[in-house]
């Protein structure tokens, strides 16, 4: 064995614990700092608690919220998309059927769904609005993910 190569071993070291709890053991160490104890640790007291020393439960709980957020966020955005506020100049059709239906007072999608539901005629009335502007309106309330009525649905545009 060779000599000076051992560290110094100290039969009274100090062990303290972070819930206060102190007591002597042997060691290479003079102070040794613990985060458990046989007295804090919930195996030995049967209390159920959560030890964290690197924040893992912390980051955890971090990122179900940001999920959660995410998730109510794509929601609201779906919504959005399908509301039936949206003004008629952001369905994009183009500057005839949109100045026609502005005219007749048609200025939202809720009131284009309302019209669809009492058949294409009341559209079709609408002076500068023709069959190409009708199908035309039809594929992007499609696209955007609103619901035609039932009766629309199976009539090809």
């Amino acid at each position: 064995m060779k000599e000076k190569i051992h560290p110094t071993y100290f039969s009274d070291a100090l062990v303290v614990c972070a819930c206060g709890n102190t007591w002597h053991t042997g060691s290479t160490k003079k102070e040794i700092r613990t985060d458990v104890c046989y007295k804090c640790h919930p195996f030995y007291t049967g209390e159920q608690r959560i030890v964290d020393t690197e924040g893992q439960v912390d980051r955890f709980y971090r990122k179900l919220q940001a999920r959660q957020q995410y998730k109510d966020e794509a929601e609201a955005r779906s919504a959005a998309r399908v509301s039936p506020e949206r003004p008629v100049q952001e369905l994009e059709l183009g500057t005839r059927a949109t100045d026609a239906l502005v005219k007749s007072e048609v200025l939202n999608t809720g009131q284009i769904l309302d019209l669809l539901a009492q058949g294409e005629e009341k559209l079709l009335a609408i002076d500068g609005f023709g069959r190409k502007s009708l199908a035309d309106l039809k594929k992007r309330l499609r696209q955007l993910g609103y619901e035609l009525p039932q009766s629309l649905d199976q009539i090809v545009s």
